[in-house]
Parts: structure tokens; sequence; C-alpha cells
């Protein structure tokens, strides 16, 4: 599962990294949860081919046969060993595929044996090895509702952890290499989904480290909640 992450590089470096079109200014957030606005990157054809850009979904996905929100779970993340065979998935698995920029993203690991107490949990940051932007594969959808308003709506496609990873917890995000982004973000629904993508990320790929309980109790804006302990 992946409910916490942030995104704190630059809009300026996250933009040359992705090679989106558009020119977002965002401030750094150290705390991303559910429901918030989250950036994801898409892919278009258009006159000059086939394009990338940048826009903001609610982390937290609704497929288009969804009548009332109020009463659908909310989806912000999706298994990728399922992911073909679910109907909530399957339109956004066919086209609208989409990656979700990262640069960390939080676990919390408990600390010994329920005793009939409450156990405290220690939070871990995990991220790519030496630092640098992650690229999380996502799905996307437009929710209309009865009204005609629209909003656009995403979730994080998760995958089993990988050996380095698995001890903090038994899922993790699926991170896309740049290498692969274009066959991921393919607009074309003719095309099979590249399904082959969807793997733990390979041992080295990812570090991680205890970080302070505040991850938990503070604000997006605060960059002291990334501090090892």
């Amino acid at each position: 599962m992946c409910g916490r992450f942030a995104i704190t590089s630059p809009p300026e470096a996250v933009r040359a990294f992705f090679r989106y079109a558009e020119q977002p200014n965002f401030p750094p957030r150290y705390n991303i949860a559910p429901t918030q606005p989250i950036p994801i990157v898409t892919a278009r054809r258009g006159p000059q081919g086939v394009t990338r850009h940048f826009q903001l979904a609610r982390w937290g996905f609704l497929p288009g046969f969804v009548k009332d929100p109020a009463k659908f779970p909310l989806l912000i993340n999706a298994r990728a060993e399922t992911l073909a065979e679910k109907p909530s998935f399957r339109a956004a698995l066919r086209r609208r595929r989409c990656l979700v920029p990262a640069d960390c993203w939080y676990e919390w690991r408990a600390n010994g044996p329920n005793s009939g107490k409450p156990v405290p949990k220690t939070p871990f940051l995990l991220r790519r090895s030496g630092g640098g932007l992650l690229a999380f594969a996502g799905l996307w959808e437009t929710f209309a509702d009865p009204s005609g308003g629209e909003i656009d709506t995403a979730c994080i496609v998760t995958t089993m952890a990988n050996g380095a990873t698995v001890a903090i917890h038994d899922r993790m995000p699926t991170v896309i290499e740049p290498e692969h982004y274009d066959a991921w973000l393919n607009p074309d629904e003719t095309i099979a989904p590249p399904l082959n993508l969807l793997r733990p990320a390979d041992e080295d790929t990812i570090e991680f480290f205890a970080i302070s309980p505040l991850v938990g109790r503070v604000a997006n804006d605060r960059p002291e909640v990334q501090q090892p302990v």
C-alpha cells in the first residue's frame, strides 16, 4: 500500500525530468494524503504526435460508472496483480495510464507484537537510492457528477515489495523507470497495456531509513518530517 508520499523537487526540475509541456509552479509537499490533489503526467496524441502533459487530480480514483461518490470506496491504490480483472480499472488501464511524480513515500512498521495495548509504529521514508525523482505507475479518470461538474481523479498502482523493502511493508508503489515512460503512457488503446512493467523495483533501486514521528502529525510544508532518527 502507498498511503502517503512527498514531492519536494523544484517545479522546473520536475518538468525537465518528465518533459511535459506545461510550466506549473507548485510548492514542495512533504506529506501528501489521500483525497488531496496530486500531480500526474499523462500523454495524448495531437498534430505534433504524442506529447506529455501535467495536470492535478484528486488522489482517490472514481470509475465512470459511479453514481454516488459518497457511497463508493476510496481507491487510492490499485493492485498490479488484479488490475486487468477489476471493472473499476479496465477502461483506465487501456487508455488513461499516468505517472505520479514523487521524491519518496512513507510506510509505518510495527515495533513489536500486539500485547493488548496500542503498539507504536515507526515511520520510514523510502526513496530512490542516492535521491532523485521517482515515477509511480498510476491510472486516472475524469468523473462527471449528475449536475455536470467534472473532477480528475487518480490512483497509484502497487506491487509486491522487493527483497529490500519487504521488511518495512509487503507492498510498494510500482516504479516505472524513464526508459519505459513512453510505453506506460502510450494513449493508443489498440496496443495492449504493458503489464510486464508492473513489477517490484530492483533491490538496489530503493533505500529507506526511519524518520521522525512528526510525519504523521504535521502539515505538508514542514521539511523536518523527513529527518532520519
